[in-house]
């Protein structure tokens, strides 16, 4: 699976952005989604995640009611919107795919075999 992600950009605190990943391959069904974001200095850490068919999502508490991760199938495509963002938002987006069958997306870095390339996100206070 290759992935593409898009849809960064650089907003004001309280704006909206939409990310959007793109997978390439026939299977994408097969594959937890998640999204996750590194701000400088920090470690790479988890936003939202998707299973593979859209059952079960799983969101950060520190973005819970704010962004929501779906997914289209037909299109091979996960998307995350994100609204009401704040400064400490900022940071490299990436998408990436688990390829084991979990009820629930897992968190943690070492599940994702598949990265995409990172968008950047930029909110000013």
């Amino acid at each position: 699976v290759q992935l593409q992600a898009s849809g960064g950009g650089s907003v004001q605190a309280g704006g909206s952005l939409s990310l959007s990943c793109a997978a390439s391959g026939r299977t994408f069904s097969n594959y937890v989604m998640s999204w996750f974001r590194q701000a400088p200095g920090k470690e790479r850490e988890f936003v939202a995640g998707i299973t593979g068919y859209g059952g079960s999502t799983t969101h950060a508490d520190s973005v819970r009611g704010r962004f929501t991760i779906s997914r289209d199938n037909a299109k091979n495509t996960v998307s995350l919107q994100m609204n009401d963002l704040k400064p400490e938002d900022t940071g490299v987006y990436y998408c990436a795919a688990d390829r084991s069958s979990t009820r629930y997306p897992r968190q943690g870095v070492r599940f994702y075999y598949y990265w995409g390339q990172g968008t950047q996100v930029t909110v000013s206070s």
